[in-house]
């Protein structure tokens, strides 16, 4: 069984473009993401990418440790079965580039219960918004790839059942629970704040995760429980961001 942490990152994002490369933790986002989700217990680590923001993200990857795959832009869902095949991995940990306060601790309670319960798909409930990462079995993406819709019809408009479930990659495994094992496990209660969010979408989220950092910081990622302890303090200040 061959377990890959598969990360997402691309650089046109509308809301905060080229946030992937912003300044934090003495380095970039990315590679602060990067960083975190190397303390999961896992076979190979892929930072996945599009052509266009490639170039630009290679040396962030090499650096981290990453092998670096690039796919298609906009079919994420794609995207995550070619880097799968690419490195057989059997089981993914699926993370996105804009949660560089993702927890590892987190992230191996989640792949011992999905192991346990045998799970196609599983995550966690009521962790801050962020820290989390979703596992998936790679048979489940390649079925979810043969099953769900193209991006566009054969007239060229958008699908909007493909265009959501491709763009987002695991909606039709945990809405097709019928044919797939799906877990939601409850976070325990010192990990529980699900009113807390720390992803960066916007200059409000960024300025507010670049405070985390600079009061938490030390160089290493920062434990969840310490930053949940310090969410339960200043957690406010990100409510209006």
């Amino acid at each position: 069984m061959t377990t890959a942490v598969i990360l997402q990152v691309r650089l046109d994002s509308t809301r905060l473009p080229r946030k992937a490369l912003l300044p934090l933790g003495g380095s970039t986002l990315t590679a602060c993401t990067c960083r975190a989700l190397k303390g999961i217990e896992a076979d190979r680590f892929v930072l996945a990418t599009e052509p266009g923001s490639a170039a630009c993200l290679a040396p962030i990857a090499e650096e981290c440790g990453f092998a670096l795959f690039v796919g298609p832009k906009d079919d994420v869902l794609e995207r995550y079965c070619l880097a799968a095949e690419s490195v057989g991995a059997d089981r993914i940990v699926r993370a996105t580039g804009d949660n560089p306060l993702v927890s590892s601790e987190l992230a191996n309670l989640l792949l011992a219960l999905h192991e346990a319960e045998g799970a196609d798909f599983s995550a966690f409930d009521g962790p801050p918004i962020g820290t989390g990462v979703e596992v998936v079995e790679s048979s489940a993406y390649f079925a979810a790839r043969r099953d769900t819709p193209p991006l566009k019809r054969p007239d060229g408009s958008p699908d909007p059942e493909g265009g959501f479930c491709r763009e987002h990659a695991s909606p039709f495994i945990y809405r097709h629970p019928e044919r797939f094992t799906v877990r939601r496990f409850p976070a325990g209660p010192e990990f529980c704040l699900p009113e807390a969010k720390v992803t960066v979408d916007t200059a409000d989220d960024y300025r507010f995760v670049e405070k985390i950092f600079r009061e938490l910081y030390t160089g290493v990622p920062i434990p969840m429980l310490a930053l949940v302890e310090w969410l339960k303090e200043h957690g406010d200040e990100g409510l209006s961001a």
